[in-house]
């Protein structure tokens, strides 16, 4: 909070920041994976018991100023970047089957679902491709579109930036529903986009609520409060979930910056449990248990059913950490530097290290087959990852 005061304060007297839209990218970018404030702490050291292997990696734009996540399908994986560029690889050996560019600036992507590749642009624009490139269809949005779209049963769910979310015909891009709602003065622009499962769309919000729309119409199904508001100003009010929920049967997951983590039943949006831990990328969840990256660095191992701590790793502080990814034996996240990071499920100590590139790590590790995954980075690295037994 004090890093955050001493931006805005800085950025007020110097009249960097004219508007509210300006002060809220300023406090977001600068703050959260764009200009460190305080420095990564070192790596320590340990001896490694898992090997993990860069399978393959390939080159797309930078993409500095957005948030992306590749895709993957069917032995195929689509990403994209900044600059407009959007590709698509063979999984399994980073082959490159094709490459196109959108003509302008993307901001958001990739979705895939119906047999369409879908990425967003700052000016509001929704861009449907088919499995090999070609263009489909383009329908406006309301604002700039920071994440991936995303598809269930014909139907393309979209979050923009000023929180509307949209539900288009995913045949022609016409426009089904749009679900809005008021939000605070000032709040942290991020890329969190939407979950969709069994017909649900979850998304989260400013003011730490966790809202779950019927897919089909946009209809609410329930509202749930992850996290409460405190202080005085706005600025220590800020209580955003800033990353996706997470869904692992009959709960999803959602934690707020400056907030909480909670845990929410999916059919009635009961809170069953919540902790005091503050995260801006997210968290992940597998086998009775969710790991959250917290907003100083720190990872944690909580209990699904009760949220107590099975262990806490502290070594990775002012790292700008992903997203935790868990697979199987290992939890693995990313951070500014382009190192991932292995952790052991059960005791938490790190049990590998690799380095993709010196690049930040985008906030979403994509998994694909049982014990690899995909990481892109800002500078547009893609990296296959897998993890073998020494």
């Amino acid at each position: 909070m004090r890093s955050i005061s001493l931006l805005v304060a800085a950025a007020l007297m110097v009249g960097g920041c004219s508007t509210i839209t300006d002060l809220k990218t300023d406090i977001s970018e600068r703050v959260f994976g764009r200009d460190q404030v305080d420095p990564p702490a070192e790596l320590v050291d340990f001896k490694p018991t898992l090997k993990p292997k860069i399978v393959w990696s390939a080159k797309l734009g930078n993409s500095e100023l957005a948030d992306f996540m590749p895709a993957t399908s069917e032995g195929a994986v689509y990403a994209a970047s900044g600059d407009g560029e959007i590709a698509r690889f063979d999984a399994i050996t980073g082959k490159q089957v094709w490459k196109i560019n959108a003509g302008e600036t993307l901001t958001g992507g990739v979705g895939l679902g119906s047999e369409l590749v879908l990425v967003g642009t700052p000016k509001g624009y929704v861009l449907a491709y088919n499995l090999d490139g070609k263009l489909l269809w383009k329908s406006k949005v309301s604002s700039e579109v920071l994440s991936a779209p995303q598809v269930d049963n014909g139907v393309v769910v979209v979050r923009c930036g000023d929180s509307r979310i949209f539900g288009l015909n995913a045949k022609d891009g016409a426009r089904k529903w749009v679900y809005e709602r008021a939000t605070p003065t000032l709040t942290l622009r991020s890329s969190a986009g939407v979950t969709i499962a069994d017909g649900a769309v979850y998304a989260g919000f400013a003011g730490g609520k966790l809202v779950a729309l019927r897919a089909e119409d946009g209809k609410t199904l329930w509202e749930a409060s992850v996290a409460l508001p405190k202080g005085t100003t706005e600025l220590e009010r800020i209580a955003d979930i800033t990353s996706l929920p997470v869904v692992d049967g009959p709960l999803v997951y959602a934690v707020a910056y400056q907030g909480r983590v909670a845990a929410v039943e999916r059919t009635t949006g009961r809170v069953t449990w919540n902790r005091d831990i503050s995260s801006y990328t997210g968290l992940g969840a597998e086998e009775a248990r969710v790991y959250v990256s917290h907003a100083s660095g720190a990872v944690f191992a909580l209990d699904y059913s009760s949220g107590r701590t099975f262990w806490r790793q502290p070594d990775l502080k002012n790292r700008l950490l992903s997203a935790p990814l868990p697979m199987g034996g290992v939890v693995a996240v990313g951070d500014v530097e382009g190192y991932i990071h292995f952790m052991d499920r059960d005791e938490g100590n790190f049990v590998a290290r690799i380095q993709t590139e010196k690049s930040a790590i985008m906030p979403q590790p994509v998994a694909i087959g049982t014990n690899g995954f995909l990481v892109q980075t800002r500078k547009g690295g893609l990296y296959a990852v897998s993890v073998v037994p020494q």
